[in-house]
């Protein structure tokens, strides 16, 4: 998807950006804040213009993927079937205009070429037990953290909500980097360290295996701890050395991979405030858990904007995949379907309880194999309806017959979804910058595996021309 560089923005136009977002975002507000599973209580589709359901009703899932997210299949001549209203091609513009761009500026073969499970630029010890999504991003993340360390002299990198480890192993054992890794789960401390002694066993019997594989030095595992990290206040055993760290102090450089809701303001703020800390490389996720008020605005410039409120349906919003939906929406399958099912559903449980409102439906098997009625009597067991209550059939046809008038609401708040992500990470920059530091957002993984890809670097002082040595990809 076309987008705005974060890199080529100066100070004032990263301000001027968030105003243009916020009038934006309050623009289309009825849209974002709807709730597709209320397509038919609160009959969406007669919120849009006239003109743009014209536009729009009949369109099949590939078209909407084409015209409308802007992401047709390789090769595709992008055709409109008939005149948009320039209200909506505004619309289409705007969002593709103000995002931040998620498309990586390297281009690289695909790592997965060989292999759709494999990385081929990881070894066979460091993919076991990691996905294919996770082995793209240790790799990416890792690789750019050692790039920063190397850049800002840092003796130590914390990784801070490390899971089981894989991000901390990787940089430690496979980039030679000494790692602190803090995560508050005890079970999952426990793993990690069981898998780093795997990892240790695995290379050294490579080692035994090939010959040419030289270890240059002594290998260093994580250092795991178990600690939460508290948003609102500073940890010190985040900012504590090593035993090994050089004497003089250590020069830390904090990262967390997809660092959920606070935790990556945590990381933010700990950079701000702490002169151990020299470098920050951070990417975020689960805006929708950020505290209100405390996780965003983190800017005096955005907080001082009118508009700027972004509550939990938005942030929620924010979190979903649009190339991942694209894909969806070319491949036509009946598995998009759901959202409409789910909307049929929440009118029989407003009739039967007027009450009940929203409920969490979990998830129900197979949506696309069941005939509508038979998932709105599943849907009604789980939220502890009866399931046995008459069912107006006529209506429930009536219903299933909008499931494309369902998908293209629900693309259009898809669209929309960017320009938040990119508010809340422009309100990052512009804190860090505020305070004097210098910030930068970098997409470094490749959307269609990860859609939350930006990563958040940040350094006490300025890194000139090397800084662009962290957007490279390795060969």
């Amino acid at each position: 998807m076309p987008g705005v560089s974060a890199r080529g923005l100066s100070y004032e136009e990263r301000r001027q950006l968030a105003v243009n977002l916020t009038r934006v975002l309050a623009l289309y507000r009825s849209i974002l804040d709807a709730y597709i599973i209320e397509f038919f209580t609160d009959n969406l589709w007669g919120t849009l213009p006239c003109s743009w359901q014209e536009a729009l009703d009949g369109l099949s899932p590939p078209q909407l993927a084409t015209l409308l997210l802007g992401m047709p299949r390789e090769g595709e001549v992008v055709r409109y079937r008939s005149v948009w209203p320039l209200t909506l091609l505004a619309l289409k513009s705007t969002a593709y205009a103000l995002a931040f761009t998620r498309t990586p500026g390297f281009q690289s073969p695909s790592e997965f070429l060989e292999n759709p499970s494999q990385s081929s630029r990881l070894t066979a010890p460091f993919r076991k037990h990691v996905r294919p999504k996770k082995q793209h991003e240790i790799r990416r993340l890792g690789e750019l953290v050692k790039k920063l360390s190397d850049l800002t002299g840092c003796t130590q990198v914390v990784d801070v909500g490390s899971g089981q480890g894989h991000l901390s192993r990787f940089m430690s054992l496979g980039l030679g980097l000494m790692v602190k890794s803090i995560e508050g789960d005890q079970r999952l401390v426990e793993r990690a360290q069981r898998l780093d002694q795997e990892l240790l066993q695995a290379l050294e019997k490579e080692e035994k295996r090939n010959a040419q594989v030289v270890q240059t030095g002594p290998r260093h595992s994580p250092h795991h701890v178990v600690r939460w990290v508290d948003p609102t206040a500073l940890c010190e055993e985040l900012l504590l050395p090593l035993e090994n760290s050089p004497q003089g102090g250590a020069r830390l450089l904090l990262t967390g991979l997809h660092a959920c809701g606070d935790l990556s303001v945590a990381l933010l703020r700990h950079f701000s405030c702490c002169p151990e800390v020299v470098a920050l490389a951070s990417v975020g996720c689960c805006y929708m858990k950020l505290s209100d008020p405390g996780g965003y605005p983190l800017s005096q410039w955005v907080a001082g904007l009118p508009g700027y409120e972004l509550p939990y349906r938005l942030r929620e919003g924010a979190c979903h995949a649009l190339e991942e939906y694209a894909e969806r929406l070319q491949k036509a399958g009946p598995g998009l379907r759901t959202h409409c099912y789910r909307a049929a559903l929440e009118t029989v449980i407003r009739c039967a309880q007027p009450t009940l409102r929203r409920p969490g439906v979990q998830g129900i098997p197979r949506v696309h194999e069941l005939k509508i009625e038979e998932y709105v009597q599943r849907g009604l067991q789980r939220v502890g309806l009866d399931p046995q209550l008459p069912l107006n059939l006529a209506a429930l046809r009536a219903h299933q017959a909008q499931e494309n008038r369902v998908v293209t609401f629900f693309s259009l708040a898809l669209l929309l979804a960017p320009l938040v992500e990119t508010l809340i990470l422009l309100d990052r920059l512009l804190y860090l910058q505020e305070q004097g530091f210098h910030a930068e957002l970098l997409p470094i993984f490749s959307p269609e595996l990860s859609p939350r890809n930006l990563v958040l670097v940040a350094t006490k002082r300025p890194l000139g021309q090397a800084f662009s040595v962290l957007e490279t990809e390795d060969s």
